[in-house]
This record gives structure tokens, C-alpha cells and sequence, in this order.
């Protein structure tokens, strides 16, 4: 249960930074980023595979490099469903989804390395 919660704590302060980061995304407030990290983990888990599969003759023929796409719907998705958290354009929904996956692997790694088993 600890670690679902870091988990849960460690998006919403990923997506607190990618929104302070990316001109065009704005996060009203830890409570919608608190919300957007539990939207976030839904979208990836349920939404993010089926565009995945869908648009994967796209993906296979730009060489993988549409996902950066698929990845910037689904982080529109997550400001639409989000209440407080607003994305400026596609743009913006595709740098913040570069640096959300950049700021969360940063974090994910410094979680890995301070995590002590007993």
C-alpha cells in the first residue's frame, strides 16, 4: 500500500513540475495535480494501450516516433477529465508529455536508489 501511494505522490509532484516547466500547461493547485495523477495512471492503464494498438501501422511507419503523439493525447485527455489543469494546444500536450516522461524517469530513478530493503 506505501508504495501505491509514493507512487500516486511522485506523478502528481512530475506532473506539478512538467506544468511549472512547459509554457502552455497550467495546474491549479496540489489538489489538481493530486487528481490528475490518479486520471493519468486510469488514462495509461485503459486508454493510452487501445490508441497504442489502433494507431500501430502509423507507429511502425514513422518508426516509432508517433507515440510521441499518442502520448500527447493522452495527456490531453488528462487535463479534459481533469478539473484545474489546462493544456494550450498540441504543442504544448507534446513537450509536456517529452518532459513528463523525462521528469518521472528522473524520479522513479532517485526513488530506486534511496529505497533500502529490510
Amino acid at each position: 500500500m506505501i508504495n501505491f501511494f509514493l507512487t500516486w505522490l511522485l506523478a502528481a509532484i512530475a506532473l506539478s513540475i512538467t506544468a511549472y516547466l512547459v509554457p502552455g500547461l497550467t495546474l491549479e493547485g496540489w489538489q489538481a495535480a493530486a487528481v490528475g495523477a490518479i486520471v493519468m495512471g486510469l488514462v495509461n492503464a485503459i486508454i493510452k494501450p487501445i490508441l497504442t494498438i489502433l494507431t500501430l501501422p502509423l507507429t511502425l511507419l514513422t518508426l516509432g516516433l508517433f507515440l510521441f503523439v499518442v502520448n500527447a493525447i493522452s495527456l490531453s485527455l488528462v487535463a479534459k477529465f481533469t478539473p484545474g489543469f489546462t493544456i494550450n494546444g498540441f504543442w504544448p500536450a507534446l513537450w509536456g508529455s517529452i518532459v513528463l516522461s523525462l521528469v518521472s524517469w528522473g524520479m522513479s530513478q532517485i526513488a530506486n536508489k534511496t529505497d533500502v530493503d529490510v
